[in-house]
């Protein structure tokens, strides 16, 4: 069965962020995830997802400075007492939100950068990816990283699906998964059946959106019903993310989800 996550992030803006999860419960989600936990504590969130009956299905270890442009620690020459730090942080509420999977965002590699520095920046990564998938393993946890195209994220370490592949097997570790997201997989490869099936056995979730605007996925040039197919017929039993910009109010555009247990918000359902 395909179990949609809301992805709080981008769904539901017309609400505060703690009353997004009621409007993704009211609208037939049984999951949510989102960037970032921690401008909340851990009792707050706890609670929106008891009182919702909802699964906490995914969020990013902390980035680093957000605000001033940095997407992830992971690659960074330097940072590395700051990565661990935010890995205790990030299973901290993992733990309270009884959520099975977190993100380490690559981060940017430095503008300019030198063929010596891109070797450090590999070098770091590759090391802070085993220290956090053992943290995460000691917890039951599964650590994930995640191929982002380079148009909507210029310089970031890791955009291809082969390269996640590579990764992973240079970590070695049983828990650590790729994040496989068909949005950024298109703009960058596109082929996403083939691409699919080729990372499988590595995939530890899948996110969605329309191409090119991110939008609602029944908007664009990706068939998403073909792959929700061969996601089933491949066996998959994880959730999928909705992790798209909506045209309009978030609701106005959940028709594409009615064959998944969703609610239409054109159709007058509460």
């Amino acid at each position: 069965m395909t179990r949609l996550a809301a992805n709080l992030s981008m769904l539901f803006t017309e609400h505060d962020f703690l009353d997004r999860f009621a409007a993704a419960a009211d609208s037939g989600f049984l999951g949510v995830e989102y960037l970032f936990p921690y401008a909340y504590s851990p009792e707050e969130l706890r609670a929106r997802l008891d009182e919702h009956q909802l699964s906490q299905v995914l969020f990013n270890l902390p980035p680093g400075d957000w605000e001033a442009g940095e997407r992830g620690l992971t690659c960074l020459p330097g940072r590395e007492e700051e990565f661990r730090t935010s890995v205790a942080e990030a299973i901290r509420y993992a733990e309270a939100l009884d959520c099975p999977r977190v993100h380490a965002m690559a981060g940017l590699v430095p503008e300019g950068a030198d063929d010596a520095m891109r070797a450090r920046c590999t070098e770091t990564y590759l090391s802070n990816l085993r220290y956090a998938a053992a943290e995460l393993e000691k917890v039951g946890k599964t650590l994930l990283i995640e191929p982002i195209n380079p148009r909507d994220m210029p310089g970031f370490y890791l955009s291809g699906q082969a390269q996640a592949r590579e990764i992973l097997a240079q970590v070695g570790a049983t828990n650590l998964k790729v994040q496989f997201d068909l949005y950024h997989c298109q703009i960058v490869e596109g082929d996403l059946i083939r691409n699919l099936e080729a990372q499988f056995a590595h995939m530890g979730h899948v996110q969605i959106a329309g191409v090119p605007d991110r939008h609602e996925p029944d908007v664009g040039e990706v068939h998403y019903p073909a792959l929700f197919a061969r996601l089933e017929s491949l066996g998959y039993d994880g959730w999928i993310g909705c992790e798209y910009r909506p045209r309009g109010e978030t609701r106005a555009g959940l028709g594409w989800g009615q064959a998944f247990g969703l609610n239409d918000g054109l159709s007058g359902t509460a």
